[in-house]
C-alpha cells in the first residue's frame, strides 16, 4: 500500500487558504471562529512556504552545471 502524505499538496492548501480568506472577508464568522480560521491559515501559509522552498531548492539543483549554480530566468512558453 502507498503511504498517505501527512500534509496536503500545494494546490489543495492554496485553495483552502483562498476559501478561508473569503470567509474572513465576508465578516459573518464569530470572533472565535475568525481567530481559529486565521490560525489555520497561518499554518497552511507556512506549509505552502515550505513546499515552495523545497521546490526552489530542487530547481536550483536541476540547473546546477559543472559544479556551479547557473541561475537562469524563468519564463513561460509563449502561446
Amino acid at each position: 500500500m502507498c503511504a498517505k502524505k501527512k500534509t496536503p499538496d500545494f494546490e489543495t492548501s492554496l485553495a483552502q487558504l483562498e476559501s478561508m480568506v473569503n470567509q474572513l472577508e465576508q465578516g459573518e464568522l464569530s470572533l472565535e471562529q475568525s481567530l481559529e480560521t486565521f490560525e489555520q491559515g497561518v499554518r497552511l501559509t507556512r506549509d505552502c512556504q515550505s513546499i515552495l522552498a523545497d521546490a526552489e531548492q530542487k530547481v536550483q539543483m536541476l540547473i546546477q552545471q559543472n559544479g556551479e549554480l547557473k541561475e537562469a530566468p524563468f519564463s513561460l512558453p509563449e502561446e
